[in-house]
């Protein structure tokens, strides 16, 4: 029966053995195989290999036979195959947004610089207020030189992962 399935989807014009793949297509395979190595379900042989093999691939079907025993995302279930077969479609991995989407490293940095802001910031307002009058903002130089750098450096990252992506 399976065999029946599959000689009828090989001669629908629009079965992904038929459709032509994109660039695209072929890069968030890539993606989706690159996570699939750094989650451990892959060894860097394999991934190779079917890093190679997506780049040559010509259709929709070769590109579902690289990801099939793959989860269609992080997390999901070991069952569920990356493609649905009959319908052109691959994994996407939507980039997360804001502060999660920094690295590590500079989530780790902003953390390490915004404790010390703010408590030079609730220390400098209770002297404000206890005093009764308006005393030198001197958090100003605590947060203004290094927060200037770590938002540049913040910056930079981010436009040189977005020119990565285009």
């Amino acid at each position: 029966m399976d065999d029946r399935r599959t000689a009828r989807d090989s001669d629908n014009p629009r079965s992904p053995d038929k459709v032509r793949a994109a660039d695209k297509d072929r890069e968030l395979v890539v993606e989706h195989l690159k996570t699939a190595l750094q989650d451990g379900r892959l060894k860097m042989d394999e991934y190779m290999e079917r890093m190679d093999r997506a780049y040559q691939a010509v259709t929709y079907g070769d590109l579902a036979r690289l990801q099939d025993d793959l989860p269609a995302t992080v997390g999901a279930p070991a069952g569920k195959a990356a493609v649905t077969v009959g319908t052109p479609t691959v994994p996407v991995r939507r980039a997360a947004r804001g502060f999660a989407g920094l690295p590590t490293a500079l989530r780790v940095l902003w953390a390490i610089y915004l404790v010390p802001v703010i408590v030079n910031v609730v220390v400098w307002t209770l002297v404000c207020v206890t005093s009764g009058h308006l005393v030198y903002p001197w958090p100003v130089w605590v947060a203004g030189p290094l927060g200037a750098v770590l938002l540049g450096v913040t910056l930079i990252v981010l436009a040189a992962r977005s020119g990565r992506r285009r």
